[in-house]
């Protein structure tokens, strides 16, 4: 199987598309103004003790004031708090903790009400972004991730990962982190870290301690809630750390200061990667020329059609996220109904895995698949649906199926769903139902670029025009666009794009940026 990351930078932000053999599983989306991101860390001020919900809201910044629970202080929060308070009087003035005495735990069912108070200032880290109507949910358990590890304030435990199966890797990395872990800290080893030597191992805990550092830097120097003290890396960088493993075999980026970021990064985490990652430079964007726009408009619709001519109805609630399987055109088939529904329901449980990941869906998920009388035809397909849901890197838990035929999954939400509106407004109609001539598509097009070029002095412009219009453009000598060039004495780059709309076009300035005329 090979893996590629494709990364569309853009001027609003990035997008990060994950293909599995050619074919889109994943879209991960970093705004350029998104301020609370999973991981961020901040200094909190407590605006109110909720007691009747054991939970306090904090003002970390944001409009709506964030929710921390009791349970989510963590046991170790007496320690975190006594910490926090000692940095910003300055009686604590080192970041290690060797130095600092370890408080008991805080009891496992108490009172928030017994360690928080109206206006205290509180270190929390976010646990889920804000969503729909919501503030942040945030927790005190504080964790900074690495590639291969993971460090924990304020403990002293090793933890490794259930999916290293071998008993002796397990046990080397556990006698390892022993001898080289920080006193203070606790550490999670990632599945990642299998057969890793002693020096990557040790360079990523060194890497963490010194965020550590930063985060004791900036509460030091800036005491002041709410304050963001460290930010987790961007989404694109956390998805390269955690996605990106043997078998990716490409990076294609299309921005080229993004470019040497990321080939900068993979040559701190994974140096022997670091050729994969290439700059593309073709002319056309990249998610256009390498098929990834297609993908995106055939897979975000209501209706999500499959090969076999089955197809998915996705259907969203407040609640809860409802998917119905249809066996569409596959009922043609010569099989008996049986047959034919177990085997649209096992194509569908693979596309309803990878449209999880895919719009990032959290919650609840019911999933109605085709009726099937055979008790062992259910344990297949349940089977197949748990396996298609092992490369899922959120949390998520699968029952089995109901009488009804129904399968409910849980899937964690810990930021808004990806959505993408792919029906468009018709561009030659305006919505109204009624199109200008096709025979006039050049006039309006050279009206366009003789406002551009003449009113508003542009040097050069590149026209998008879809494929037939291309054509017909370029066709014969001297062509249209050659006309064109002749004639405003400016270059004109012609483009053919296949997302656009027949009688669409665009005009894009020297920068890259469309020129859009009211």
């Amino acid at each position: 199987m090979s893996n590629e990351l494709i990364i569309n930078s853009t001027p609003t932000g990035v997008v990060t598309a994950v293909l599995n053999d050619k074919k889109l599983v994943e879209l991960v989306r970093e705004r350029n103004d998104a301020q609370f991101s999973v991981g961020d860390i901040y200094l909190g001020k407590v605006s109110k003790i909720a007691s009747s919900l054991n939970a306090a809201f904090i003002n970390v910044g944001y409009e709506k004031d964030a929710f921390l629970h009791y349970y989510d202080l963590g046991p170790q929060f007496a320690s975190l708090n006594s910490y926090t308070q000692g940095v910003m009087t300055g009686k604590i003035k080192h970041s290690p903790l060797m130095y600092f005495k370890m408080l008991h735990d805080i009891p496992k069912n108490g009172k928030i009400s017994n360690v928080l108070n109206g206006g205290q200032s509180v270190l929390v880290q976010i646990a889920k972004e804000p969503i729909s109507t919501k503030g942040p949910r945030i927790t005190s358990h504080v964790t900074l991730a690495g590639r291969f590890l993971v460090l924990i304030p304020f403990n002293d435990k090793i933890a490794v990962s259930q999916k290293i199966k071998s008993s002796e890797e397990r046990e080397r990395l556990k006698k390892l982190m022993e001898s080289i872990k920080p006193k203070g800290f606790g550490l999670i080893v990632r599945t990642v870290a299998e057969e890793k030597s002693v020096a990557e191992l040790d360079a990523d805990l060194n890497n963490l301690v010194a965020k550590w550092q930063e985060c004791y830097n900036s509460l030091k120097t800036n005491p002041k809630p709410p304050h963001k003290l460290l930010g987790e890396m961007g989404r694109t960088s956390v998805t390269i750390r955690d996605l990106v493993n043997a078998s990716f075999n490409s990076i294609m980026v299309n921005d080229q200061e993004l470019y040497e970021e990321i080939k900068k990064y993979m040559h701190t985490i994974a140096p022997e990667k670091e050729d994969i990652v290439k700059l593309f430079k073709g002319n056309a964007p990249i998610f256009d020329q390498l098929g990834v726009e297609k993908q995106i408009k055939a897979s975000f619709g209501r209706v999500v059609n499959m090969s076999s001519g089955a197809y998915l109805i996705i259907e969203h609630t407040e609640a809860l996220h409802v998917i119905d399987v249809n066996s569409g055109t596959k009922i043609k088939s010569k099989n008996d109904q049986e047959t034919n529904a177990l085997e649209v329901n096992m194509e569908s449980a693979s596309e309803v895995a990878r449209q999880l990941r895919l719009r990032d869906l959290g919650g609840i998920i019911v999933i109605d698949f085709i009726d099937m009388y055979s008790a062992e035809n259910r344990k297949k397909l349940y089977a197949h649906l748990k396996d298609q849901m092992k490369t899922d890197r959120a949390k998520h838990h699968i029952l089995p199926p109901s009488k009804f035929g129904l399968i409910q999954i849980t899937r964690e939400r810990v930021r808004p769903q990806t959505v993408i509106n792919i029906m468009e407004k018709c561009p030659t109609c305006g919505g109204t139902g009624e199109v200008e001539p096709p025979l006039l598509i050049t006039d309006k097009i050279e009206n366009t670029l003789r406002y551009i070029l003449t009113e508003q002095n542009e040097k050069g412009v590149t026209l998008m025009v879809h494929p037939f219009i291309y054509a017909f453009l370029t066709k014969g000598f001297p062509s249209i666009n050659m006309k064109w060039k002749l004639k405003y004495k400016r270059g004109i780059k012609l483009q053919e794009l296949d997302s656009l709309q027949f009688l669409e076009y665009k005009v894009l300035n020297k920068n890259g940026e469309e020129i859009k005329i009211a």
